[in-house]
């Protein structure tokens, strides 16, 4: 393996409050000195002009395989990530069979390490085939390795189980990520509940929906102090809660999705299914609370929610259509847009939420370039103008709601363990 001088780039790493322009030795795969002089046989990377962050994490990222590999492959969505600028990501468990054995785990670990892209973590089932009736095998999931624990998809809606669920994770110091919905407010809904969806005659999906679910889910966790957190919170009133609960002490993280940082339920006018996901995109007022969350730190990390559907499948009528969209490609892009640049956060806040924060939540030894941390880099051309085209995402599928968009930045290289696994043309 070579070494390698990363120079004269902008280095950012939130886990050492570092922010300053300085060389970046790597020797062996690990982070060896900051600093140091070439000494004439390491592979120069001039990075002039560019931030040079730990390797981002994105743990929310749907990857299909196994039973779904017509949306995407462990080996498509990990080149897409890399694109995107991520070396780590997390996969949840609605796969066919989902991730509720010890099998399965080792399955996406094998498929992972063939496809020799970026680092996949694995999160394991909360209950037996999603059903939310008995507890998975969880002792037996962290033994082969899961890292958290979720039904994604399919809410936990027992809060008995609930319950047993924190409890048992506590045990092994591993997260509950939950998706935060009352099952029985949102039968057939297919958009936020708001005006937009009274104009176009579409059943609604209530943000109480959201807030009964999150306000449930932290009442839980702080009974039993257990750890909890929230998917791609959305609502004005999830994210109240979650700020509360923090002041109070409750062990509670969450996380938020460009879409819901972006875009508004209006977009629906347009009938266009690329714009279904659930959660729903919701009014400009939950999109300001998302934002605010953020800010203030209330919201720890951000995920893309990656989610990828078949062309055949999103071409659907609008009610007919499943929930969600690709994100792992253009995540990145729309935080240097729609949150640094007008200011709502600065660079290192932003990284310390894609990098150092999903890290903590998962437990994994990612996200820094602390001296001796494996070498996971994104390098960032942060000025960049580029156009949102679908046709070139390396992952399989191209449901994305940005198509067309004007966005800017994006990775121009990608380290893991030392190694350059992706180098934009």
């Amino acid at each position: 393996m070579p070494n390698i001088l990363i120079k004269n780039g902008r280095v950012i790493d939130p886990s050492q409050n570092m922010d300053r322009v300085t060389s970046l030795s790597i020797v062996d795969g690990r982070i060896a000195a900051y600093d140091a002089p070439s000494d004439g046989q390491a592979t120069i990377i001039d990075a002039a002009g560019r931030i040079v962050s730990p390797g981002l994490i994105d743990m929310h990222v749907h990857l299909r395989e196994p039973g779904f590999e017509e949306d995407e492959t462990i080996e498509t969505g990990s080149a897409s990530a890399l694109a995107g600028g991520f070396t780590s990501i997390a996969c949840m468990p609605n796969t066919d069979p989902p991730i509720d054995s010890q099998g399965v785990v080792e399955f996406i670990r094998h498929q992972a390490a063939d496809a020799d892209n970026c680092n996949v973590f694995v999160v394991g089932c909360v209950s037996k085939n999603r059903e939310g009736k008995e507890l998975a095998e969880i002792g037996q999931l962290v033994k082969a390795g899961a890292v958290a624990f979720s039904d994604d998809g399919a809410p936990v809606g027992d809060a008995e189980l609930m319950r047993r669920a924190f409890e048992y994770c506590l045990m092994f110091d591993k997260p509950v990520l939950n998706h935060a919905e009352i099952r029985e407010l949102t039968q057939r809904g297919v958009m936020h509940e708001g005006l937009v969806s009274l104009k176009l005659g579409l059943p609604g999906i209530p943000a109480a929906a959201e807030d009964v679910m999150t306000s449930r889910d932290i009442a839980l966790a702080e009974a039993t102090g257990g750890r909890l957190h929230i998917m791609h919170v959305s609502t004005v009133n999830s994210i109240d809660a979650l700020r509360r609960a923090k002041q109070r002490g409750v062990r509670v993280t969450a996380e938020a999705t460009p879409h819901h940082f972006t875009l508004t339920d209006s977009c629906l006018l347009s009938f266009d299914s690329n714009y279904k996901m659930n959660p729903p995109l919701r009014g400009q007022e939950h999109v300001d609370a998302v934002i605010a969350g953020l800010a203030d730190g209330t919201i720890d990390a951000i995920a893309c929610d990656h989610a990828p559907h078949a062309k055949e499948k999103k071409m659907q009528e609008l009610d007919q259509a499943p929930f969600g969209v690709v994100g792992l490609e253009t995540s990145l892009a729309l935080v240097i847009t729609r949150l640094i640049e007008p200011g709502h956060l600065d660079w290192p806040t932003a990284l310390s939420k894609m990098t150092i924060n999903p890290a903590r939540i998962l437990g994994i030894a990612k996200g820094t370039l602390q001296i001796g941390a494996d070498a996971d880099v994104t390098i960032i051309d942060p000025k960049v103008r580029w156009t949102v085209d679908p046709t070139k995402f390396r992952s399989k599928s191209a449901n994305t709601a940005f198509a067309g968009m004007e966005l800017t930045g994006r990775a121009d290289m990608v380290l893991v363990g030392g190694v350059v696994k992706f180098r934009r043309d």
